[in-house]
């Protein structure tokens, strides 16, 4: 056994700079612009840190929350209640772990997972996907990774795997895909022996810290993306300021660091108006409100995408590089997209003729035979009321796909139907209930193959009926 001193070694944490002296007034129209700038580029960092706060608000793990470097697995499929992170799916049963790994590794077990579909991804602080055990990547064999932050110099037990993060903020999210509730009880063992165990502790009979001391302050009941839509400026960059100590910008991101430190942000600066001209401070406000709006609009959900037979098919996430509007948007949107590898997710708000999807009109989805989705996972149709959460409705059903005892036609194709009511007996096996207002549908494509990264298949368009 290696020297557990050595394996532990603490990671030193990045000081916070001095405070700076008052800023010098800007022109009104550089500031507005430079605030604008700086809430797209921060604003995946704030979300994500929000998000962290209330998932981790709970004294001992649970099934939605759990204390930081503890995992809540979820035995069940979310509902309509489940309102944490927008777009959540019924295909698998999550477990999600918030990491803070600044003074030490954190050690990921995994366990072996047969012919079981599943997959570990991981996100750093700026939503970005760093790694992916899981089926596609790493195969089913157990195996223990180290999660370890840039600064730490330890040494690793013999066979356990280093998988860097280049911010403190880490957020696990694991999928086993999960079919329906008779399969909940196979998949809550794999689940029960996903373990997170401090580097330090690491071959000793670890057992995670209970009744942990919840923040009065943390607002556990409002979605995160909206106590974020409700932050003023200097809340909302005071904040980014605080998070860039330990999570640090990309050495790409320097270009916009050095344009946006003339407002004032930067690593540990304090940001609040005594330091602004009222003038400049107010201007900031206006560019943060542009930024929302931006981000907000409805056409930026198509950014970077394919735009077929009514679908947005969304590309390239979960590595954004520079492109910090479409971070943002997907941050907004999807929360912890995966990479397009590992699933994409084809996403309808209009039917075939361009018109809003609506409770108030029926839809069919038509298959024809042997254009099914191409996927080497799995697929699922997913039912969203206009705010991307789940919908109520009499058969608990919020998705729809493979894993179901699906109806084909006589030649093998498929219709699936989406509407308000039910469609009849003979069809209710193909149904998924639509709210009465309007709504949104997404297809996920879990592994998909080359046919759907490469364009060359894309989902049939949703036909009004009637």
């Amino acid at each position: 056994m290696s020297d557990m001193s050595d394996m532990s070694q603490r990671v030193e944490l990045p000081q916070p700079p001095p405070p700076v002296a008052p800023l010098a007034a800007l022109p009104i129209a550089e500031a507005r612009d430079l605030a604008e700038e700086a809430y797209i580029f921060g604003y995946p960092l704030v979300l994500m840190d929000v998000t962290r706060e209330v998932m981790t608000a709970a004294p001992r793990a649970g099934e939605q929350r759990a204390p930081v470097n503890q995992f809540a697995h979820m035995r069940t499929f979310p509902d309509p209640s489940f309102t944490d992170v927008v777009s959540p799916n019924a295909d698998t049963l999550y477990s999600s772990a918030w990491l803070d790994v600044s003074r030490e590794p954190i050690v990921l077990s995994l366990p072996d997972m047969s012919d079981r579909y599943y997959m570990v991804q991981m996100l750093d602080g700026w939503t970005n996907v760093f790694a992916a055990p899981g089926t596609r990547t790493t195969g089913a064999s157990a195996a223990n990774y180290a999660i370890t932050w840039s600064g730490w110099r330890g040494r690793l037990p013999a066979g356990m795997r280093m998988v860097a993060t280049p911010t403190a903020m880490v957020w696990l999210i694991g999928r086993v895909r999960t079919s329906g509730a008779g399969d909940y009880a196979a998949v809550r063992t794999l689940q029960d022996r996903f373990r997170l165990t401090p580097l330090s502790a690491w071959g000793t009979p670890y057992t995670p810290p209970r009744d942990i001391p919840v923040a009065a302050n943390v607002n556990r009941w409002e979605p995160p993306v909206d106590q974020v839509a409700r932050m003023d400026a200097m809340t909302f960059f005071s904040r980014l300021n605080t998070l860039l100590v330990t999570n640090p910008p990309a050495t790409t991101d320097a270009p916009v660091m050095e344009r946006l430190a003339r407002i004032g942000i930067a690593p540990g600066v304090s940001m609040d108006h005594a330091r602004l001209d009222e003038v400049v401070a107010d201007a900031m406000s206006e560019g943060m409100e542009a930024a929302r709006a931006k981000i907000a609009a409805p056409e930026r959900a198509a950014l970077g995408a394919t735009q077929v037979n009514g679908w947005v098919i969304p590309l390239g996430l979960g590595r954004y590089g520079t492109d910090y509007l479409k971070r943002a948007v997907m941050a907004q949107i999807g929360l912890g997209a995966n990479l397009p590898e590992d699933a994409v997710y084809p996403r309808a708000t209009t039917d075939s003729d361009s018109q809003q999807l609506t409770g108030q009109r029926s839809y069919t989805i038509h298959f024809d035979a042997g254009e099914l989705p191409p996927v080497n996972g799995f697929w699922s149709l997913t039912m969203y009321n206009e705010r991307q959460f789940f919908v109520e409705n009499p058969l608990n059903r919020y998705a729809i796909g493979e894993r179901d005892p699906l109806r084909y036609n006589e030649d093998s194709s498929l219709d699936l139907y989406i509407q308000r009511d039910a469609p009849g007996e003979e069809r209710m096996a193909n149904w998924l209930p639509a709210p009465e207002g309007d709504f949104s549908v997404m297809l996920r494509l879990y592994w998909p193959k080359p046919a759907v990264l490469e364009g060359e298949w894309a989902p049939p368009p949703i036909q009004r009926v009637g």
